[in-house]
């Protein structure tokens, strides 16, 4: 499982949550442009996808400006977390505007959440677990606090399985990361070091590059 550990992170030890936190306060004022629109088909792709019962209990982690915010029904209950006070700022900013009560915010760092374990029906990290310092720890902790039975969601982009891209994305990502994300997490490193088997796999955005994985914690 150590070696596991290893591989999900990231080469440069410039990756810490600090460096992240300092990366997306410059990002915030600028973040909706760059990656709102041209991600929205994901996020939509997500929530359409998503079983959100009366009442679920959701959580988002890295809710960053809150653009999944207006997405979600009235009928559940959503709890996003940052590591970013300034994204946190927008997302507030956002939900106050749009009058979004089912929503609620909080800073904590997504590898050590201080929830209990199985409180929410949905944990759904979007575009989020490529930016962490230890994908498989978020991932591990993602998996504790869902409820047996409910769904283990990232909407990602994960490493390509074809070896030249592999390789361009491996050297491309110690550059990547000072704008925020990384280009070489395996999606097979990620889930067998959090115990998670996908019931599902969809391609999305354009180009599709990105995929929507569904997992559902087993619930015995």
């Amino acid at each position: 499982m150590t070696s596991t550990v290893a591989q999900s992170r990231v080469d440069s030890p410039i990756v810490t949550n600090r460096f992240v936190d300092n990366v997306y306060d410059r990002l915030s004022h600028v973040y909706d442009m760059i990656f709102g629109l041209a991600l929205q088909p994901g996020r939509m792709a997500a929530l359409q996808r998503m079983r959100i019962d009366t009442d679920a209990n959701i959580l988002e982690v890295g809710v960053g400006t809150g653009l999944n915010a207006p997405l979600y029904p009235r009928h559940c209950c959503v709890t996003g977390i940052d590591i970013s006070r300034a994204m946190l700022k927008k997302a507030h900013e956002r939900i106050t505007k749009r009058r979004i009560p089912h929503v609620r915010l909080v800073k904590m760092d997504a590898a050590r959440l201080t929830f209990a374990d199985n409180s929410f029906d949905i944990v759904y990290a979007p575009y989020t677990i490529s930016v962490v310092p230890d994908p498989v720890q978020v991932a591990r902790e993602m998996r504790r606090v869902c409820k047996p039975g409910g769904q283990v969601i990232f909407l990602n982009h994960f490493r390509s399985p074809d070896a030249l891209i592999a390789g361009l994305e491996r050297a491309a990502s110690p550059f990547t990361v000072h704008v925020g994300f990384r280009l070489d997490l395996e999606l097979s490193t990620l889930l067998a070091g959090a115990d998670l088997t996908p019931t599902s796999i969809h391609p999305t955005n354009f180009p599709p590059i990105w995929q929507l994985v569904i997992c559902h914690k087993d619930a015995s």
